[in-house]
């Protein structure tokens, strides 16, 4: 069964700092873009971070210079360092990949981790 399988998530004061692991499993034979999407209570579910095969990255306006994502590929396994957060930055957290199972890529959602950061 190929799943996605997120952890580090928890409660955190404004300004500390979380990383959030995915961690992808199951018969795979190839992974292309990895990445972070976030939804907050009556939100639309946005993008956050986002990171190809090659390692280039983007981000959100409004994470860029606090957040950092990251892959290891040996391990399937794309990481976001979460920094100075601020109490907006609260949602559940989900992570998304493309995974070749077979003769194509299709994607995948991860169970999501709630990030909550008071003030």
């Amino acid at each position: 069964q190929v799943q996605l399988v997120e952890s580090g998530g928890g409660l955190v004061q404004a300004g500390g700092s979380l990383r959030l692991s995915c961690a992808a499993s199951g018969r795979i034979f190839s992974i292309n873009g990895m990445g972070w999407y976030r939804q907050a209570p009556g939100k639309q579910r946005e993008l956050v971070a986002a990171i190809t095969s090659g390692g280039s990255t983007n981000y959100t306006d409004s994470v860029k210079g606090r957040f950092t994502i990251s892959r290891d590929n040996a391990k399937n396994t794309v990481y976001l360092q979460m920094n100075s957060l601020k109490p907006e930055d609260t949602a559940v957290y989900y992570c998304n990949a493309d995974l070749g199972t077979g003769k194509y890529l299709s994607p995948y959602w991860g169970q999501g981790t709630q990030v909550t950061v008071s003030s």
